[in-house]
């Protein structure tokens, strides 16, 4: 694992698959979101309530640490810069042996995370690594 700054660090393998992709659906939200709100981050926590769902805010704005993980650096299509995906280290102990897929579906998602107002959510698909 590599130093990202503040304490945190870089999860994954320059070798092995992304451990974070984005679906088309979403990667269009992504984008509606970049030119309202300029670069944006992803963070997910293990906690309750909207816990499980990866909540999108304004790089920066979220604060990460010396408990959190960057495990990918998403490169979206129309998106000028990386978009950093985070999660706090416990989650990812647990996770670590998944691949993850950030989604939208319809609904109504977290009041703090961009996309609520949109009428839609994020939301992650997990697969097993293989």
């Amino acid at each position: 694992m590599t130093a990202v700054g503040d304490g945190a660090v870089a999860a994954g393998d320059a070798a092995a698959p992304p451990p974070v992709t984005v679906t088309p659906a979403a990667a269009e939200v992504i984008r509606s979101l970049r030119e309202r709100h300029g670069p944006l981050m992803f963070h997910q926590s293990g906690g309750c309530c909207d816990g499980s769902a990866p909540m999108c805010y304004p790089a920066g704005e979220f604060r990460t640490g010396s408990s959190d993980v960057l495990l990918a650096s998403l490169e979206v299509d129309g998106v000028p810069e990386p978009i950093g995906f985070w999660m706090s280290k416990s989650q990812w102990e647990l996770w670590r042996h998944t691949r993850l897929t950030v989604d939208v579906v319809p609904g109504r998602g977290s009041g703090f995370s961009l996309e609520a107002p949109d009428g839609v959510r994020f939301l992650i698909r997990s697969r097993l690594a293989t």
